[in-house]
């Protein structure tokens, strides 16, 4: 496993251009690694600074320290940031005992050597969920264990759909949600909302539509990748969904959802609250694929994982508050406050009967994807610009969706090299 500092440089760009988007956002705080000798204190980073020492999630991060027989210094800061200090801490030779990072952030950790194998560590995932585990495997190993999964579906505004008469069961692929768009804006309202900006979040999106259409990632400008941007740039030329798709996050794209003069969005679950407080009946269904079913969708979420130590004694109590922060009993608790759908099938049962409407959710998680899966690893972010590039250079006009994925293509094998 290479270490140098040229690796560790490379993985600092790679994770700069992997911001989070999907996990809840906030301000970064000041990290602080090292740690006292095993027994004693240990350092716990996070990407949830929304949340003190006094949160539910505060408090089970200190209570899995103490019953660890150790006291967590635990910090929160923005997914990016955690990710780049990580590197550097590792390169200082002062890592944190154990990290909760973005899952495509793994195989960027792992390739510059600072993440240990949960096999090794005696870590348990047999009960994990194939596909989320596999958002943290390279080459067949797993580097952390999912604390909880989200991705995305389509939320529906009954009053609107309704109003346009439309049955949202009646959407089973690409031509009958195109179908229901060109109805609601006959009937004077709004059809859908997404995010196509120029960054992760604009691939995150734009994912469930080039996989729906059977692409590969290692081919971006196939007759199926090209099948997807041309959907998307129809529904932007035909006014079907807004020009600012392009400026759009997931966040304000919610923002106009929640006006309520859209029938759809293309959102995740981290919504549900917001959904809740929108004022209108809604729904969710799955994104159709191209010619029927739903279409793979992206995972989201965080792997809780040890990074390499130099006293190698730690990682007995560092496991143990691995364990703790995801045994079933904690993650109920857990994916219920940060709206995740939980890795494994026996919590995710008490999840649903304790909310039937995150049924779909757990139905989309089974059908998701981890983005750097397959054997991407670090790849992906060399793929994840160009095709984000790609989808602004179509949407915008600039280039035909061909042309802006030949480009992207091309991009994406100089990236690799």
């Amino acid at each position: 496993m290479r270490n140098s500092r040229r690796t560790l440089i490379a993985a600092i760009a790679a994770v700069g251009a992997l911001t989070s988007v999907a996990a809840c956002g906030g301000g970064a705080q000041s990290a602080s690694s090292g740690s006292d000798k095993a027994g004693g204190t240990y350092t716990f980073w996070d990407p949830y600074p929304q949340f003190d020492a006094s949160s539910a999630w505060g408090k089970l991060v200190t209570k899995c320290g103490t019953d660890a027989g150790a006291k967590i210094k635990r910090t929160g800061m923005d997914t990016t940031d955690l990710g780049n200090k990580a590197l550097l801490a590792a390169q200082q030779g002062n890592a944190p005992d154990v990290m909760l990072v973005d899952n495509p952030v793994v195989s960027t950790l792992v390739e510059a050597g600072i993440l240990n194998k949960t096999g090794d560590l005696g870590l348990d995932t047999k009960s994990v969920q194939k596909n989320i585990l596999g958002a943290g495997e390279i080459d067949g190993a797993s580097y952390g264990v999912p604390i909880g999964a989200n991705t995305l579906a389509l939320y529906y505004n009954k009053k609107v759909l309704t109003a346009a008469h439309v049955d949202p069961a009646s959407i089973k692929d690409w031509a009958s949600l195109t179908a229901a768009l060109k109805k609601v804006k006959a009937a004077g309202k709004k059809g859908i909302t997404f995010s196509a900006i120029n960054t992760e979040e604009g691939s995150f999106q734009f994912l469930p539509w080039f996989w729906g259409a059977g692409g590969d990632l290692t081919k971006l400008d196939s007759a199926k990748g090209v099948a997807a941007l041309s959907l998307w740039k129809q529904w932007v030329d035909a006014g079907y969904a807004p020009k600012d798709v392009l400026q759009n996050t997931q966040t304000t794209s919610w923002q106009e959802f929640a006006t309520g003069s859209y029938a759809f969005s293309e959102n995740g679950t981290w919504q549900l609250g917001n959904a809740e407080k929108a004022g209108f009946d809604y729904g969710v269904i799955s994104i159709p694929g191209q010619s029927g079913g739903s279409a793979p969708v992206p995972t989201g979420g965080e792997f809780v994982t040890v990074p390499v130590q130099k006293d190698t004694a730690r990682y007995d109590v560092s496991k143990k508050i691995v364990t703790c922060l995801t045994n079933s009993a904690n993650l109920l608790a857990t994916d219920t406050t940060l709206a995740y759908v939980a890795p494994t099938a026996t919590v995710q049962a008490e999840q649903v009967k304790a909310n039937p409407k995150l049924k779909p959710w757990v139905d989309a998680v089974a059908a998701a994807r981890g983005r750097t899966s397959g054997g991407l690893g670090t790849k992906y972010p060399t793929i994840s610009q160009p095709m984000w590039t790609a989808v602004q250079a179509a949407l915008s006009g600039s280039k035909s969706p061909q042309d802006a994925l030949d480009a992207a293509q091309a991009a994406a094998g100089k990236g690799k090299n």
